[in-house]
């Protein structure tokens, strides 16, 4: 007779197979040749199956959250409600099938230990989730209060005053939600909060040395905060910086990026403005009066250039119609100095009304009155 072969328990944890320690208990055949490949694939088959189900959860409760958030605007136009169902439905499902897995494994018929293990995974994924969202609603917000100030009007000055302050307050919100939840994080783990102890039992001295580490980094985010109220410079404001001419494109909590006349980018720390004196052209409103200086001879009738320059501001749109003005400023040895004022609506337009007075004006001086352009004059006498 041939005997029966007996399935026998035996402890993985001292088993191995090919090399590779399997934990737990299993019931298999003793019988060589058959392999314990099977019970392998079973387990990496489970693994693959789950992943896809939480996958296809989330991105089906994406769409239910984006089709309901669609419907629920036809009856109220809520501003809240497109951000969070609608914008950030994908953000809003990940974070709902964390808050499900934690009930699910506080409620369902999962060990302890593999309970704990999951639990924690579930918790930073949850914080790092929930930033995000408030990052992103917080932006979606700003963006949409934004809408209503113009910044691409003549007369921007009330737009670029609420640009700048909200600019200014998304990035002290974006540090703030980041440190609350890179704190939350850390504190969830054990380890961490029991070092926290130890640190607070010490707390004089690490103050007073992170202190002098972070004492220039705090003060420039002091900056940004001061310049966020008091606002001597704004988005977009025309200024001189280092003999630089250019705009403001962006302040941050530590940096000022001033956009260049030829198109560079000059660099400057947020405590410059608040420190060292620069001069803003558009502090107070966004036009500007244009200079231009010309050197004539004693014999040019000053009226003609005074109908002239009218003339030819008149003629381009870049004048807002507001002041042209000419009048002799100096007695120079050889010729009288004329300067001319007119105004435009922004500095870029300004600066082209200058030089397009210049050219017309010269024009001008050529075609009518060659003789009253500067020049050397020697005079002979008999001996």
């Amino acid at each position: 007779m041939i005997p029966m072969m007996q399935e026998t328990p035996v402890a993985m944890d001292s088993f191995t197979f090919a090399g590779l320690p399997r934990p737990g208990c299993l019931y298999f055949n003793m019988q060589p040749g058959l392999p314990l490949v099977a019970f392998i694939q079973i387990e990496n088959h489970r693994t693959v199956l789950g992943l896809i189900s939480i996958a296809l959860i989330v991105l089906s409760l994406r769409y239910a959250l984006r089709f309901a958030g669609i419907l629920m605007l036809d009856r109220s136009r809520s501003r809240m409600l497109w951000e969070l169902m609608v914008r950030n439905s994908g953000t809003l499902a990940l974070l709902l099938t964390v808050v499900a897995g934690n009930i699910f494994l506080a409620y369902g018929p999962v060990s302890d230990k593999v309970a704990a293990a999951y639990n924690q995974v579930l918790l930073l994924s949850g914080i790092a989730l929930a930033a995000v969202l408030g990052i992103r609603m917080m932006l979606g917000f700003s963006r949409m209060y934004l809408r209503r100030f113009n910044m691409h009007t003549s007369d921007n000055l009330a737009a670029r005053k609420v640009h700048t302050q909200v600019r200014i307050i998304e990035r002290i919100a974006i540090v703030f939600i980041l440190f609350v939840a890179i704190l939350s994080a850390a504190l969830s783990f054990e380890e961490v909060r029991e070092f926290g102890v130890s640190i607070l039992a010490s707390a004089g001295v690490l103050g007073i040395i992170l202190g002098f580490a972070a004492q220039k980094s705090i003060a420039l985010i002091f900056a940004g905060i001061q310049i966020a109220i008091t606002q001597p410079i704004r988005i977009d404001d025309a200024v001189i910086v280092e003999d630089e001419w250019g705009w403001i494109e962006e302040i941050t909590l530590t940096y000022v990026v001033v956009r260049l006349w030829d198109r560079r980018r000059l660099i400057v720390p947020i405590n410059y403005f608040t420190e060292k004196p620069f001069q803003n052209w558009t502090r107070q409103s966004a036009d500007l009066l244009g200079t231009v200086f010309v050197y004539l001879d004693y014999r040019m009738p000053v009226e003609e250039i005074r109908k002239v320059a009218r003339s030819i501001v008149e003629s381009t749109p870049l004048w807002n119609g507001d002041v042209c003005v000419v009048q002799v400023t100096e007695f120079m040895k050889d010729h009288m100095q004329l300067r001319i004022l007119a105004t435009a609506n922004s500095s870029p337009e300004t600066y082209d009304l200058r030089c397009y007075i210049r050219e017309k004006l010269l024009e001008y001086l050529l075609a009518n009155y060659p003789e009253a352009l500067p020049r050397i004059r020697l005079e002979k006498t008999d001996a």
